[in-house]
Parts: structure tokens; C-alpha cells; sequence
């Protein structure tokens, strides 16, 4: 797979690059600024199989914007809902679905073009202790298709995150209702 990166990549966490800057890194093909929707999450086990890890078809978006900001939200797309419709009320079935369905984290964001990484800088995550941390993931992009392998988990588990550019898909027709 090729790594190519432009200018906002670049610089996503600087100032606007000068213009034989922006002439040097736009040579080096399109950046990872904009909204990507998530083609897969899977995991990559110590036996070298692979596995989804949020289901057949999760969902999520990830957003990289050009001033160094980043959104990551991946969801199981089959989740249980909470019996009492209480987010408060849960049982403890409930709340361990809804933990592990999903994983979100926002913060900062930097790309090392010569490294094929992206660090994260994150501010907060759904994974409590990931907040304030640093992480550092090496990439691949190939045409409209980012991916990242997220560092071994405890038990040698590789998350890997696969992402097409490009909005999500729409949401299902329907009435919408928003949980309080």
C-alpha cells in the first residue's frame, strides 16, 4: 500500500505552511484531512487470525481536521438496549455491552509522513484510561483507504482500524429519537 500525504496532513498541527511548503508536501499526493467512515474493526489475534471486533458491520466516523483536531467513534452496530430506557438504570449485562460496543476518543492529532504514524493526542476516550495519553499508530492510505493497527492489547491482540473517505453511510429512514 502506498503512504502519501499532502500539506494539510502535514501541518495539521501548525501554522499554514509557506508557499514552497505547501508546493513540497502537496507533491507528496492527497492529505488524511476530512471524514472517514469506518469499513472495518478488526482484531488481529496472537494465532494470526482475524476477527471483527465490533461485529460483521460496525459503524463510526472519523474526522481529522486541518487544524490538528481530531474525532474517532466506532460502534458495534447490533447493541443492546437498555431494558428500563434509563441510561441510569442499567444492569451491570447492560453497561458491560455498552462499554465494550464501542470505542470513541477525541483530541489532537499529528502525522510523521517519513514514519507512516499518527500520533494521538487524546483529551478523552471512552476507555478511561486512555485519556490524556499519547499514542502513536503507524498507517498505511492507499487511494481513499486509511488503516491503523493500534497497539498490542495485554493478551497480543492487534486492533486494526480501516476507514474509506468519505461520509458515513445515511442513517436508516425512520423516526429519530435521541436517548437523554
Amino acid at each position: 500500500m502506498a503512504l502519501l500525504l499532502g500539506a494539510a496532513a502535514l501541518t495539521a498541527q501548525g501554522p499554514a505552511p509557506s508557499a514552497a511548503t505547501a508546493a513540497t508536501a502537496a507533491a507528496a499526493g492527497p492529505s488524511l484531512v476530512g471524514t472517514w467512515a469506518l469499513s472495518a474493526a478488526d482484531d488481529l489475534r496472537p494465532d494470526g487470525s482475524r476477527v471483527p471486533a465490533y461485529g460483521p458491520s460496525p459503524h463510526g466516523v472519523l474526522t481529522l481536521e486541518a487544524d490538528g483536531r481530531y474525532s474517532v467513534q466506532i460502534f458495534r452496530a447490533e447493541r443492546v438496549k437498555f431494558a428500563s430506557g434509563d441510561k441510569r438504570r442499567g444492569t451491570p449485562e447492560e453497561y458491560k455491552d455498552a462499554s465494550l460496543g464501542m470505542s470513541c476518543h477525541f483530541g489532537r492529532y499529528i502525522v510523521d509522513a517519513a514514519k507512516g504514524t499518527i500520533t494521538f493526542q487524546i483529551d478523552r476516550a471512552s476507555f478511561p484510561n486512555w485519556d490524556g495519553t499519547t499514542q502513536t499508530r503507524p498507517f498505511t492510505l492507499a487511494g481513499d483507504e486509511l488503516s491503523w493497527r493500534v497497539p498490542a492489547t495485554p493478551d497480543g491482540t492487534i486492533p486494526i482500524s480501516v476507514w474509506r473517505r468519505g461520509q458515513p453511510d445515511a442513517l436508516p429512514e425512520g423516526p429519530a429519537t435521541r436517548p437523554r
